[in-house]
């Protein structure tokens, strides 16, 4: 099924997508208005970069940041991976941050403990998809805790600020925060925007287990010298999307998002297995609802993380079958698709793309890696 942007978004996109997105030689765009070269085809290799298991045996990966900058601990070029699961296999639990170079040499970033974190996150500590390094050399993470692994025991979380050295800093929760699932920014060093996905609004204790409550809420920060970024403002700008309860999944809801570089935000759809955009992200100052769908269904198979190429196409991941997709926005065609992962269901979850453009970070959770498409 295909939808088609408004035309002043795609002429945006056209635009940029031959200036400012500077693409590699084999992501350029064709005669054809609106039309790019995917992305994804230029690649035909998957490698295992390094485990993403720490010490204390923390499993199922979920959130990919690339370090933009370095400092202290952190190097420019390296793969922050946050694990979701304890050593138990508990979903919900998991505590650490794993560092990993382009090598493969992998070490612990932090190891979050709940007992001692400077403010509230209802619930404690299980390190979800939402995480973000910011230039500043600040790290960003969302928590969705749970005491058994189940979605019954699933409480609210917080957003968890940790500086270049792996230390909590300060956290961010309630206004809105319930459930933080996924998270991308728009961070231009002084001031920065978080974009953020949630996914417990309306269930306690495991239910209802559907409901409509889902939101996409964008978080104002200043970021002003060594201190912790300070939270100016919280605004909803996307809301009634689908989440409901799983088992395998814990919760199933609107989960990646990606900003284009015409203000547009992409959402990951789960639930609804669409693509939906939300224009105006940065400055709009209401709800878009769940947004205009850009496209539904297809190669899409539970679609969960979701990165923007360097042409300006979108990348989602889809939980259903191990497929990455690569939509192109203007015209709303899924423009290229393959497998990353032959197991299937469960193995997909946070992705981005990879320094220089040379391919596509993505972890298998089925393997507990971060893998490199290239």
């Amino acid at each position: 099924m295909r939808f088609t942007l408004k035309a002043g978004i795609c002429a945006a996109a056209t635009a940029l997508a031959v200036g400012a997105f500077a693409p590699s030689a084999s992501a350029h765009t064709t005669g054809e208005r609106h039309s790019r070269t995917p992305f994804i085809n230029q690649f035909n290799k998957v490698d295992v970069i390094a485990s993403t298991v720490p010490a204390n045996g923390d499993v199922n990966p979920y959130g990919v940041a690339v370090v933009p900058r370095s400092k202290d601990k952190l190097r420019k070029g390296d793969v922050l991976v946050s694990n979701f699961n304890n050593a138990a296999n508990k979903q919900g639990t998991g505590t650490t941050i794993v560092q990993i170079s382009r090598t493969g040499d992998a070490r612990l970033f932090a190891q979050i403990d709940a007992r001692t974190l400077p403010g509230a996150c209802p619930g404690g500590v299980g390190l979800t998809t939402a995480l973000v390094v910011l230039r500043t050399g600040w790290v960003i993470v969302g928590s969705l805790p749970t005491a058994d692994g189940t979605s019954a025991t699933a409480q609210a979380g917080c957003l968890i600020v940790l500086d270049s050295k792996g230390k909590v800093r300060e956290t961010f929760s309630g206004h809105g925060i319930n459930g933080p699932w996924d998270m991308t920014a728009d961070d231009d060093g002084e001031s920065v925007k978080l974009f953020l996905t949630n996914v417990l609004n309306g269930i306690v204790g495991g239910v209802p287990a559907t409901t409509k409550q889902g939101t996409v809420l964008r978080l104002e920060l200043r970021i002003k010298g060594s201190k912790p970024p300070e939270l100016r403002r919280i605004t909803t700008i996307g809301s009634g999307f689908t989440e409901k309860t799983d088992p395998d999944a814990l919760i199933i809801g609107p989960t990646g998002v990606g900003l284009g570089r015409d203000g547009t935000l992409f959402v990951a759809d789960t639930a609804a297995n669409r693509i939906a955009a939300i224009p105006d992200a940065g400055k709009r100052r209401t709800s878009a609802g769940t947004g205009r769908t850009v496209t539904k269904d297809v190669h899409l198979s539970g679609p969960l993380g979701l990165a923007i190429a360097p042409n300006g196409n979108i990348l989602t991941v889809n939980g259903g079958d191990g497929n990455i997709v690569e939509t192109d926005p203007c015209r709303g065609k899924q423009v290229a698709f393959r497998t990353l992962d032959k197991l299937g269901a469960g193995a997909l979850f946070g992705l981005a793309v990879a320094p220089d453009n040379r391919g596509v970070y993505f972890v298998d959770d089925t393997n507990n890696q971060l893998d490199l498409l290239h």
